[in-house]
């Protein structure tokens, strides 16, 4: 397959021959789920807590007397039963992260990749060198490449003018190729890809 490559100007430039072998069966469709269910649940802090019976303060004196009172028993304020009094099966710190395999984690990223590039959701730019990190030149770029939605510019490597050109603009993101995952992938409407980038993530496929 391969894939028209663009200018920031938005004209074509050539085509680029895409190295790694798409998927086009229904492989993969359950290593991309259980690859973004991890993603997901390692983004959560997981630090909830509440405290049982045993940890709330109070003391450990009977408020009154079993019988006579004409009131219900009771052995401690700390009871879960009484206000401020511990809660039962409460939330405790947890780790939410679930091990996916490098190998499923790779076909995910494929399947993925590969449903995008079908679907036409994948931008090549020749390159993407900022002089100055201004705001103004992500717009031009998005309306010169009639982009609407959401989308990701994924990089060969961190630029900081690029970066803090990109973070002000709505509903554009910054990845690079390195760190593209499947969740990534899948989340925005477009992917805009510098030619280095993608050939580095080709590469990493292939060689996966």
């Amino acid at each position: 397959m391969k894939i028209a490559i663009k200018t920031i100007d938005g004209k074509s430039q050539g085509e680029l021959e895409v190295k790694f072998d798409l998927i086009e069966t229904g492989k993969g469709t359950q290593a991309v789920h259980d690859t973004v269910v991890a993603f997901r649940a390692a983004q959560r802090s997981g630090t909830a807590c509440t405290k049982t019976a045993g940890e709330v303060a109070g003391s450990n004196k009977k408020p009154w007397r079993q019988k006579g009172t004409g009131r219900a028993r009771a052995g401690s304020v700390r009871s879960p039963l009484w206000a401020g009094g511990g809660v039962v099966f409460g939330p405790k710190p947890r780790d939410f992260s679930k091990k996916v395999s490098k190998k499923t984690r790779s076909l995910a990223l494929r399947k993925a990749l590969s449903e995008r590039l079908k679907a036409g959701d994948v931008v090549v730019l020749e390159d993407l060198k900022l002089a100055t990190p201004k705001t103004r030149q992500i717009v031009d770029l998005i309306s010169a490449l009639e982009l609407t939605g959401t989308a990701l510019l994924v990089s060969s490597e961190i630029d900081r003018n690029l970066s803090l050109a990109s973070r002000n603009v709505e509903n554009v993101a910054l990845a690079t190729s390195d760190s593209l995952n499947t969740y990534d992938v899948l989340r925005p409407d477009k992917l805009i890809f510098t030619r280095k980038a993608f050939e580095k993530v080709s590469d990493r496929l292939t060689q996966e």
